[in-house]
């Protein structure tokens, strides 16, 4: 299982949300490339990264900030935020970004996905962020009526490969994660890659995560705190293959 440390960018900076909560901001790092560069020096494979003003205005506001971590580490990068064209996926595809996440319009326009992976086959994942199983969009602005799991089966019928599963009720709150959301999702879509966000507080819900033969886990406020250590993701990483 892949551990990926979170970096989170918010008017140039690396900062941390609750529950997606804008007015909830501790800046983590002032420098985004020097965090990157950190999680290179300790070994990591692969980061997650999200333009936070990207999710509010619908477009990468923050990529040349992301290219300029692509460019310093050469680590692989997952990036989501406000990502609502095919455009905006080709443009991220050309900077050299490994993985693009398609969130809310994966909802609202599902023939986006289908056009992206079409073009970019399993570099395309979905975002799928829920709060009490309805997936929310815009930000987690708006709750909707549509149930994850019937997204995940719709979103493994395009052809998705990757699907980021967040419990927003859990996201920034150490809470440890929803366990049997994750449990079902590896159930429903046994072809996708499930790839775990939101609540991870120890080393220990990491383990439990790679024990339900999850692809990653993303660690966020857990690192930021220091509660889950570099070492820590390297370990189950390890463990886990």
């Amino acid at each position: 299982m892949y551990v990926l440390p979170a970096i989170d960018i918010r008017e140039g900076k690396a900062v941390r949300l609750v529950q997606g909560d804008f007015l909830q901001k501790t800046i983590v790092n002032h420098d985004p490339v020097a965090q990157a560069q950190e999680f290179k020096d300790a070994g990591i494979q692969m980061m997650h990264v999200v333009d936070l003003d990207g999710a509010l205005m619908g477009k990468a506001a923050n990529a040349p900030l992301i290219e300029a971590m692509k460019k310093a580490t050469g680590l692989k990068i997952e990036v989501g935020g406000g990502i609502r064209t095919l455009k905006q996926v080709d443009d991220y595809v050309a900077l050299g970004i490994d993985r693009i996440i398609i969130g809310s319009a994966a909802l609202s326009d599902p023939e986006l996905v289908k056009a992206a992976v079409k073009k970019h086959g399993e570099k395309i994942a979905v975002g799928i962020d829920a709060k009490n199983g309805k997936v929310a969009v815009s930000g987690w602005l708006d709750v909707s009526e549509t149930d994850y799991l019937q997204m995940a089966k719709e979103m493994a019928a395009i052809g998705v490969k990757t699907i980021i599963y967040t419990d927003i009720s859990k996201d920034g709150t150490l809470a440890g994660p929803t366990f049997d959301d994750y449990a079902q999702l590896a159930k429903i879509v046994p072809n996708v890659q499930i790839i775990a966000s939101g609540g991870v507080s120890s080393k220990a819900d990491l383990v439990k995560l790679a024990e339900l033969g999850l692809y990653g886990a993303i660690v966020g406020k857990a690192f930021y705190n220091g509660t889950i250590t570099l070492a820590d993701m390297l370990e189950v990483e390890k463990i886990a293959d």
